[in-house]
C-alpha cells in the first residue's frame, strides 16, 4: 500500500541545428553521470546531469555532419559516407567511450573526452541494434541480414548466427531479404548476463506473428524458444533480477487492447496483464528499472502519447504513474542504471525531462488507505477491517490517471483532492468514516473541478483546511509544449493557493464527487525545487515547505504575498533533502508544540538539524489521546528492527541512553532481556500506517505485498494507561483480555491505593461478573509496573509519584490483595444487584484474598445452607446459588485441606463433613475423626481443633478455661510453644502456678541462651540459685555480686566468688572489669595494677598506682607505657610502608585492567553483531576469567567438579577472602578494601591518646611527640591512600604523575586538621 510520487521535475532543452533534426538514441554514462543522446542529423549532444536541484545542462556539441558537406572537429574523426546515419549507439563502460552504428554498417568507438572516432568494423548490411552485456566484457550486434553477432572487447567475433529460422534456399545477404527486414530487433541480457533474449519473425507467417528465443552467453546455442505469437514491434526487455521476460502481446485481432506479458527463461509465459488503453493504442518501449520494480512503457494512443509506470504487489499490477505527451514529442525514456526512482525522458524536437519518484505510503494518518491505480482510488478504513490487497472497500473512478492527491480529515468529514495526468482538478468529500461500511463494494464516478489557473499538473498538494489547497506546479512549462523563449523560467515552481466550493447539494452519509469548483487565489513563483508540503494541523491556515536541499519556510494565509514565503523556519530546516516529511503535534502532559520530522535518502531521520537515526527504513506516528496528539514514534530500521519511542525521550534528549544507535545490542542482567526493539519477521517489511487510539496496532507489509498487523507492547501498555488515566475502566480490561496483559497494570499504573478509592466505579463501568472474577483470579501482590513492565512503560511524574507514595504507604497498612478485593467486595455488594453470579464472585474474592479469608467464605455458604434448610428462602432462590454450589465454586478457588480446616475453624462439624464430602474425601480418614470430636466436651472439642490446627493461643485459652484438671496439659503447651508464656501469666491468676509458667520460661530462655533473659525471669519467681547461674553465664559480674549478697553469701565465699570472676573476665578479654573486681572486692592492688595495664588504660592504672602510692607500681607503670610506644612506632612505620607498597600494587594492576580492558572491549564489538546468545556467553565467561576484571566467574562449561568439592572450594574461599593473591580477578577490589581496613579504630585512638597523656605525666614528652608524629603520618598517609584509589577507579586512565601520594597527603592534611578524626592528638605535641 503505497504510491509512486513524483519528487522534483528537471528540465533542460537542447538547441537543434536544424528544423528537421530530431533526437533519435540516447546512452548513459553512469560513471561522468552525463547523458549522451544522438540526432538524425548525426550530431550528439552530451548532457551533464545534476547532482542537486539544477537543471540539465549542455557540455558538448559534436558535429559529425552538417547541411553543407562533412567536416571533422578533430583530425583523427572520420567522415561518414554521403547517405550513412546513425542506427544504434550504446555506452561503453570499460573503453569510457561511445559505441556507434551507421546503416552502412561501420561500428565506431567515439570518446567524447578528446573528440577521438576509430572504426572498429564494419559489418555487411548495416547496424540494426548494438547492445553490451551488463558486465562489458561482451558486445551483441544485429545486422541489416538478420545475422546475430557476439563480439569481444577486443572486437574478435565470438560466434555468428541468424536471428530468424529461414529456409535454406533463402539467402540472407540478398537485397530482397535485406529490404524487407527494416524493423527494430533488440537484444535484451539478463541481469548476471548468462543468457540474451530476442524476438524473431516466424516464416512463412501471413501474420505479425514471432517467437521469443533464449540464447546462451557462451556457446551462442539457442537455450529456448516460446511458442509463435502477436507480439507488438519488437519491445522487449529482460528484468535485472533475472526472474521475467517483459514483451507486449498485440491483440488488435481479438478486438482487445494490448497486454504485457512475461515470459521465464525456458521460454514459458509466466503472467500478463492488460493495458487500459485503446485498442490501437501501441506499445513502443517497456523498460525495467535497476531494482527490478518498476516496469516503465511508452503508450502511443490516438490523441496523446503517455508514459506510464507499472508497479507489482500481491500478483496484481499498479499502474502507479501516467506522464502524457503530445503525439508530436515521440517522446522516449531511459531509467537511472544505478537509481531505481530516477528516470529521464527526450522528445524529437530536444526536450529532456529528469524525474525524480518517491515511494509514499498510502496509508494516511488517520488509518485510511488510499492507493493509486490507474484513475482509480481504492479507498480500504484499516481502523474498520484490515482487507488485503488488491482488495478494498470502495472505490473512485477519475477522468484519467492521477499523478498526486492529498487527504483532510476535519469535523468527521474527510476531503480528497487529486491531481490528474491530463491536468485537471478533482475534488471528493467522503463521510464519516464510521457510515463508510454502506459503500461497501461500490464505485463512485468522479467529475473534474471548474478550474482553470494555466499551469500543469500539481506535483504537491497539501489541504489547508477543508475548502482550501495549497498546490505547487511547474511555472509556465509543460510537457505538450515547452517554449523555447521561457529559458529563464524552466526551473520555477510555482506555489498556488485553491478555494474550493461545492455548487451541489450535500446529502448526509454520503460521497460528493462531483459540482466542485475551485479557483486560484495566491500565485507565488519559488526559484527553488519544492520537493514537499506539510500542512500544519494544529493551525488550519498555514504549511511548510520544504525545498531541495532542506530548507523549510512557512507558508500562512495571512502572511504570504506576491514576494514569496514569508518566513524561514531555521528551527525546522533539514540539513539535507528529505522527500519523507510529516508534521505532528504534541500534548497532553507535554508541552504543547509541533515537530517535523523528515527522513532522507540516506536513512536518516531528522528533527530540524538533529539527527534521531542514522539507519531508519520508516516511520510513523501514534497517538492515544482524545485530541490526536502525537505520544509515540514508530520507526523500523535497515536491519529490520522495529522501534518504539516515546515523544518525550525525543524532547528530553534521552535516545542516546535508551535507543543507543537503534541497532540490535543485547542486555542480559540478572536474567531480564531487556530489548527495546521488536525483530521483523521477513526482510525488507515497511510501516505502511498505524491504528491509533485503544487499537494501538502498527500496519507493516512485506516485499510481496502481504499486509502485517502487529500490536507492540509498548503501545498496548500506553493505550490502557491512557484508558485508566481517563477513566475508561471497561475500555482497559477489555483490552487488557484482548491483547492478554496483566491484569494488575489496572491496579498497578497509579498505586494500588488509588485503585481502592475508584474500585466502585470500576465495577459499575465494567458490569460484567465473568469479567470481573477474572480480574480477581488474576490480582498479585506485586507492582508489575516495575518488574514485568518496567522496561516498556514509562509513567508521567505525577503518576509516579503517586505509585510510590502508594507502594510506601503499603508497608503500614494492609497487603495490596487484600485491600484490592476488599474494596471489589464491598463495591460487588452495594453496586451489583443480587444474583448467583454476584455471590460466586464475592466469594472469589474471599478465596484469593491474602491471607485467604476461607472462615468469611463458609460463612457465608453456612448461612445459604441454613436458608435452605429452615425452608424460610424460597424466595430468594433466585437471588442466591445453592449451598452445594457455592461450596464447589469455593473448593475449585482453593486449596481442598485449607477448606477443611477452615471449617473445623468455625468449629461446625456438620459443615465439616459436607467439605469433606464434596471435596473426595475418603470417609474412612474424616468420619472417626468427626465422631471422636463430637463425643468431647465443647473445651476439650475446641481444644483439640485448635491444635490440629496450629491456633496455639485459641487452644490455651480453651484448656485453660477447662479448669485446673488440665494444668500440667497448658504447661506441656507452653513449654512446646514458648510464645505462649506471655498469654499463659495473662490467663493464669493462680500464684503458685504462676512462678511454676515464670520458671519453666526462665528454664526455656537458659536452654536457647539467653542469659540475661533468663535471670530477670528467675528473679521474678525469686530463683536466686538460677538466677546466679545466668548472670555468671552471660558474663554480668554486678548482677552475679548482686544476688550473691541477696543470698546472704559469707565473706569468704563473696572473696572466692569475686576471684573466680576475675579470672573468667580475664579469659573473656575484658581486663578492665577484671580490675574493679580485683580493687573493689579482693583489695588486691598489684592484680588491679596488671589488669589496666593489660586493658591498656594508662591514665587509671598511673591515677591507681598514685591513690596506694606505690612507687613500685608506677615504675611498673612507666615501664610498660615505654613499652607499648616504641613498639606502637614500630608498628605505624610497618605500616606506613605497606601502605605505599599496597598502593603501587594497586595502581600497577589498575593499569593493566584497563589496558586489557580495552582490548577485550575492541574484540567484543564484532562478537555483538552476532545475534547469538552463545556469543555473549562465551565473552562474559572470558571477562570473568581474567585477572584485572572486576567480575567474577559464576559458571563454567568446563566445569566437572561434583558438588562436594564446590562447597569445599567456596568454604576455602570464605576463609581466604581477606588474603589478597596476586594475579586473581578480586586482586585490585581487595587492594582498595586492605587499604580502608588499616584506617585507625576508635578503640585504637581512645588508647593512643590515653598513652599520649600517661607518657605527658611521666615526663616522656619527647617519645610522646614522636609517637603522635609516626601515627599522624600514618593516618595521613592511609587516609590518602584511600582518596587516591577512590578517584583512580572511577577514571579510565591512570596518570603516573598526577596520582602520587605525595599529592594527597597535604589535601588531607588541610581538609581534616579539624576533623573529628584527629581528636586524639594532643596540640602541645603537634
Amino acid at each position: 500500500m503505497k504510491n509512486l510520487k513524483i519528487l522534483k521535475e528537471q528540465f533542460s532543452k537542447i538547441q537543434l541545428q536544424s528544423e528537421d533534426e530530431v533526437i533519435s538514441f540516447a546512452a548513459f554514462d553512469v560513471e561522468r553521470n552525463r547523458l549522451f543522446l544522438a540526432s538524425s542529423s548525426n550530431f550528439i549532444y552530451t548532457l551533464s546531469l545534476p547532482s542537486s536541484n539544477k537543471n540539465y545542462s549542455l557540455i558538448i556539441l559534436v558535429l559529425w555532419q552538417n547541411a553543407g558537406g562533412w567536416n571533422s572537429i578533430s583530425d583523427n574523426l572520420v567522415d561518414l559516407e554521403p547517405g550513412d546515419f546513425i542506427t544504434s549507439m550504446d555506452y561503453l563502460m570499460e573503453k569510457e567511450a561511445l559505441i556507434i552504428g551507421t546503416s552502412y554498417g561501420l561500428l565506431l568507438l567515439y570518446t567524447a573526452d578528446d573528440n577521438t572516432t576509430e572504426i572498429v568494423g564494419r559489418l555487411e548490411g548495416g547496424v540494426k541494434c548494438i547492445s553490451p552485456s551488463p558486465d562489458g566484457d561482451l558486445l551483441g550486434v544485429i545486422t541489416g541480414f538478420g545475422q546475430i553477432l557476439v563480439m569481444t572487447p577486443d572486437w574478435d567475433v565470438l560466434y555468428e548466427m541468424a536471428l530468424d529460422d529461414l529456409p535454406e534456399d533463402i539467402d540472407v545477404h540478398e537485397h530482397t531479404y535485406s529490404s524487407n527486414y527494416s524493423s527494430e530487433s533488440p537484444i535484451s541480457w539478463r541481469g548476471d548476463g548468462k543468457y540474451f533474449a530476442t524476438l524473431s519473425r516466424v516464416n512463412n507467417s501471413q501474420t505479425l506473428h514471432k517467437k521469443l528465443k533464449i540464447w546462451e552467453r557462451d556457446s551462442g546455442a539457442l537455450h529456448s524458444v516460446s511458442e509463435s505469437n502477436s507480439f507488438m514491434g519488437s519491445t522487449l526487455d529482460w528484468m535485472p533480477s533475472g526472474a521475467k521476460i517483459a514483451a507486449v502481446y498485440d491483440r488488435k485481432e481479438d478486438r482487445k487492447c494490448p497486454s504485457i506479458v512475461f515470459f521465464e527463461r525456458n521460454g514459458l509465459e509466466r503472467s500478463s496483464f492488460c493495458l487500459n488503453v485503446e485498442i490501437d493504442a501501441t506499445i513502443e518501449l517497456v523498460k525495467w528499472n535497476c531494482n527490478s520494480d518498476l516496469l516503465a512503457a511508452v503508450v502511443r494512443g490516438e490523441k496523446y502519447d503517455s508514459l506510464k509506470i507499472w508497479f507489482l504487489s500481491n500478483n496484481h499490477w499498479y499502474l502507479k504513474q501516467e506522464i502524457r505527451y503530445m503525439k508530436d514529442d515521440r517522446v522516449r525514456f531511459m531509467w537511472d542504471p544505478i537509481k531505481p526512482l530516477q528516470l529521464v525522458t527526450w522528445t524529437t524536437s530536444g526536450h529532456i525531462t529528469g524525474y525524480n519518484f518517491v515511494w509514499n505510503t498510502a496509508v494516511m494518518n488517520n488509518s485510511v488507505a488510499l492507493v493509486i491505480d490507474d484513475s482509480k482510488i481504492l479507498i480500504t478504513p484499516l481502523s474498520l477491517s484490515l482487507i488485503p490487497p488488491p482488495m478494498y472497500l470502495f472505490c473512485l473512478n477519475f477522468p484519467s490517471a492521477i499523478q498526486s492527491m492529498a487527504f483532510c480529515s476535519r469535523s468527521s468529514l474527510n476531503h480528497l483532492a487529486a491531481s490528474l495526468s491530463d491536468g485537471r482538478l478533482c475534488v471528493v468529500e467522503l463521510p464519516a468514516i464510521d457510515c463508510w461500511e454502506e459503500l461497501e463494494g461500490k464505485e463512485f464516478d468522479v467529475d473534474a473541478a471548474s478550474f482553470d489557473s494555466g499551469y500543469n499538473s500539481f506535483i504537491h498538494l497539501a489541504w489547508l483546511d477543508s475548502h482550501k489547497l495549497l498546490g505547487v506546479s511547474h511555472y509556465l512549462v509543460s510537457n505538450s509544449a515547452i517554449k523555447e523563449s521561457s529559458k529563464d523560467k524552466l526551473s520555477m515552481y510555482c506555489l498556488q493557493e485553491i478555494d474550493l466550493m461545492c455548487s451541489e447539494d450535500r446529502l448526509p452519509n454520503s460521497v460528493t464527487c462531483s459540482g466542485w469548483q475551485a479557483k486560484g487565489l495566491n500565485r507565488l513563483s519559488l526559484e527553488g525545487t519544492v520537493i514537499g508540503i506539510a500542512p500544519n494541523q494544529g493551525n488550519g491556515c498555514s504549511a511548510y515547505v520544504q525545498f531541495d536541499g532542506g530548507e523549510v519556510f512557512e507558508y500562512a494565509l495571512k502572511l504570504a504575498d506576491a514576494r514569496g514565503l514569508h518566513q524561514k523556519r531555521e528551527d525546522m530546516s533539514f540539513s539535507s533533502s528529505c522527500p519523507w516529511m510529516d508534521l505532528v503535534q504534541i500534548g497532553g502532559c507535554l508541552p504543547q508544540k509541533a515537530l517535523l520530522f523528515g527522513l532522507d535518502d540516506s536513512g536518516r531521520l531528522l528533527v530540524g538539524e538533529r539527527t534521531l537515526c542514522n539507519n531508519c527504513s520508516s516511520f510513523s506516528f501514534y497517538s492515544n489521546s482524545a485530541d490526536h496528539s502525537v505520544t509515540h514514534l514508530i520507526l523500523s530500521t535497515k536491519q529490520d528492527l522495529l522501534f518504539i519511542v516515546d515523544i518525550s525521550d525525543i524532547l528530553k534528549g534521552e535516545l542516546e541512553v535508551k535507543y543507543g544507535n537503534f541497532l540490535a545490542v543485547f542486555k542480559h542482567r540478572k536474567g531480564e532481556d531487556e530489548r527495546n526493539y521488536i525483530q521483523i519477521w521477513e526482510r525488507g517489511a515497511r510501516i505502511i500506517g498505524v491504528l491509533h487510539g485503544d487499537e494501538s496496532a502498527i500496519i507493516l507489509q512485506t516485499v510481496r505485498g502481504n499486509l502485517e498487523c502487529v500490536y507492540p507492547r509498548k503501545l498496548v501498555l500506553a493505550s490502557i494507561i491512557n484508558a485508566l488515566i481517563q477513566g475508561r475502566y471497561k475500555d482497559a480490561l477489555l483490552m487488557v483480555r484482548r491483547q492478554r496483559i496483566d491484569f494488575n497494570v489496572i491496579i498497578d499504573h497509579c498505586g494500588w491505593q488509588n485503585f481502592v478509592q475508584s474500585a466502585a466505579e470500576f465495577v459499575k463501568q465494567v458490569n460484567n461478573l465473568s469479567y470481573i472474577t477474572e480480574f480477581v483470579c488474576s490480582i498479585k501482590n506485586e507492582n508489575i509496573m516495575k518488574t514485568l513492565y518496567k522496561n516498556y512503560i514509562s509513567l508521567p511524574h505525577d503518576i509516579e509519584a503517586k505509585a510510590v507514595d502508594g507502594d510506601l504507604k503499603s508497608s503500614h497498612s494492609n497487603s495490596k490483595i487484600h485491600s484490592v478485593l476488599l474494596a471489589i467486595r464491598k463495591a460487588l455488594e452495594e453496586h451489583v444487584t443480587e444474583s448467583p453470579a454476584r455471590e460466586l464472585c464475592i466469594l472469589t474474592t474471599l478465596a484469593r484474598s491474602d491471607p485467604p479469608a476461607l472462615e468469611q467464605a463458609l460463612e457465608r455458604i453456612k448461612i445459604i445452607r441454613e436458608r435452605e434448610l429452615s425452608g424460610s428462602g424460597e424466595l430468594r432462590r433466585e437471588l442466591y446459588p445453592s449451598a452445594e454450589e457455592a461450596l464447589k465454586h469455593l473448593l475449585w478457588l482453593s486449596d481442598t485441606e485449607a477448606v477443611f480446616e477452615a471449617a473445623l475453624g468455625l468449629y461446625d462439624l456438620n459443615l465439616a463433613a459436607i467439605v469433606a464430602l464434596n471435596s473426595q474425601k475418603d470417609p474412612k480418614e474424616f468420619l472417626p475423626y468427626l465422631q471422636e470430636l463430637e463425643n468431647m466436651p465443647i473445651v476439650l472439642m475446641r481444644y483439640n481443633i485448635d491444635l490440629k490446627l496450629q491456633r496455639f493461643e485459641a487452644a490455651l485459652q480453651h484448656i485453660v478455661s477447662a479448669g485446673d484438671a488440665y494444668f500440667e496439659d497448658s504447661m506441656i503447651l507452653m513449654k512446646k510453644n514458648p510464645q505462649l508464656f506471655p498469654s499463659g501469666l495473662q490467663l493464669i491468676t493462680d500464684s503458685v502456678k504462676r512462678n511454676q509458667v515464670l520458671e519453666a520460661w526462665g528454664d526455656h530462655f537458659s536452654s536457647t541462651k539467653c542469659f540475661e533473659d533468663a535471670a530477670a525471669t528467675y528473679m521474678c519467681c525469686s530463683c536466686l540459685d538460677k538466677a546466679l547461674k545466668a548472670y555468671r553465664e552471660c558474663g554480668n559480674w554486678g548482677g552475679v555480686l548482686t544476688v550473691a549478697g541477696l543470698i546472704k553469701l559469707g565473706k569468704e565465699e563473696v572473696l572466692q566468688l569475686a576471684q573466680e570472676l576475675c579470672d573468667e573476665l580475664q579469659a573473656l578479654g575484658k581486663p578492665g572489669d577484671a580490675a574493679k573486681i580485683a580493687l573493689e572486692y579482693c583489695a588486691d592492688v598489684n592484680a588491679g595494677i596488671n589488669f589496666l595495664v593489660s586493658a591498656r588504660e594508662w591514665e587509671e592504672a598511673l591515677r591507681t598506682a598514685f591513690l596506694y602510692r606505690r612507687d613500685d607500681l608506677v615504675l611498673e607503670v612507666k615501664t610498660a607505657s615505654l613499652e607499648c610506644a616504641s613498639s606502637l612506632v614500630s608498628e605505624y612505620e610497618e605500616g606506613l610502608e605497606k601502605v605505599g607498597k599496597y598502593l603501587t600494587r594497586y595502581l600497577g594492576v589498575r593499569q593493566r585492567r584497563l589496558l586489557l580492558a580495552a582490548k577485550l572491549q575492541s574484540d567484543e564489538r564484532s562478537i555483538n553483531e552476532l545475534d547469538d546468545d552463545t556469543a555473549s556467553e562465551t565473552s562474559s565467561n572470558f571477562s570473568g576469567m581474567s585477572a584485572y576484571t572486576l567480575g567474577t566467574r559464576k559458571g563454567s562449561a568446563a566445569s566437572i567438579n561434583s558438588r562436594a568439592s564446590t562447597k569445599a572450594r567456596d568454604m576455602r574461599r570464605q576463609r581466604n577472602r581477606g588474603k589478597i593473591r596476586a594475579g586473581s580477578p578480586g586482586e585490585e577490589m581487595g587492594l582498595v578494601e586492605h587499604l580502608k581496613g588499616m584506617s585507625l579504630t576508635s578503640g585504637a585512638k581512645r588508647e593512643l591518646k590515653s598513652l599520649l597523656i600517661c607518657l605527658v605525666m611521666l615526663q616522656k614528652e619527647d617519645i610522646a611527640r614522636k609517637l603522635q608524629h609516626v601515627a599522624t603520618n600514618f593516618q595521613l598517609s592511609q587516609m590518602a591512600a584511600v582518596k587516591l584509589a577512590d578517584e583512580a577507579i572511577s577514571d579510565d586512565i591512570v596518570n603516573e604523575h598526577f596520582y602520587v601520594l605525595d599529592n594527597y597527603i597535604p589535601k588531607i592534611k588541610e581538609d581534616m586538621q579539624h576533623s573529628e578524626l584527629f581528636s586524639w592528638q594532643s596540640k602541645v605535641l603537634i
